[in-house]
């Protein structure tokens, strides 16, 4: 059970479980190592998992029909990633997650999931809590993205994630925000000679 704690650790901070309870869940989840650059989701496969980043850095991402990459996510230590879409509805994925670091995962296999919200109520509890606030995250970016000039958006980015920033290539954190690698490197030059 050593090696999930981090998750029985993080899952706790929403819901009290028992000792027992902590034991049924350690069952279900799974030690995943990943090398950087590889996929742990890929468009066309129906994803399987959900994932907890224990180590490392991954990102999440399209392309669209000319090609061109559009990030959505980014997860680093303690964070959740996955093509949710795909993992909920359980068709194939849109999204590339990919590793921007050696990485160490602790996975839940979507049936496997299903089967503990089950059994221990009490998680349907964290994952309603955990939806909502990625709900609300979600909103807020795409209210940023509307409201928001580049700038505000990178300053914004910098002030709340710049421990992502400084582990994430440029043209992914470009791409998250929205505009060229040429108009962050801009940005980033006024800001140093500011």
């Amino acid at each position: 059970m050593k090696e999930v704690q981090p998750v029985i650790d993080y899952i706790s901070r929403y819901v009290d479980l028992t000792d027992d309870e902590k034991t049924h869940l350690a069952t279900f989840l799974k030690i995943t190592k990943v090398k950087k650059r590889q996929f742990i989701v890929q468009p066309g496969f129906v994803c399987k998992h959900k994932s907890y980043v224990v180590k490392g850095a991954f990102r999440g991402y399209l392309v669209d029909n000319e090609g061109k990459e559009h990030t959505l996510s980014f997860a680093i230590e303690d964070w959740w990633i996955s093509d949710y879409s795909s993992l909920i509805y359980q068709e194939p994925a849109t999204l590339f997650v990919e590793a921007l670091e050696d990485s160490i995962l602790i996975q839940i296999e979507y049936e496997d999931e299903q089967k503990f919200l089950e059994e221990i109520p009490k998680l349907e509890k964290f994952e309603r809590i955990i939806t909502q606030r990625s709900l609300a995250f979600h909103q807020k970016r795409l209210l940023s993205n509307f409201t928001k000039t580049a700038e505000e958006r990178y300053d914004e980015f910098m002030s709340k994630y710049s421990a992502i920033a400084k582990r994430v290539p440029q043209y992914a954190l470009a791409s998250y925000l929205g505009f060229s690698t040429e108009y962050l490197s801009k940005i980033r030059n006024r800001k140093i000679s500011k």
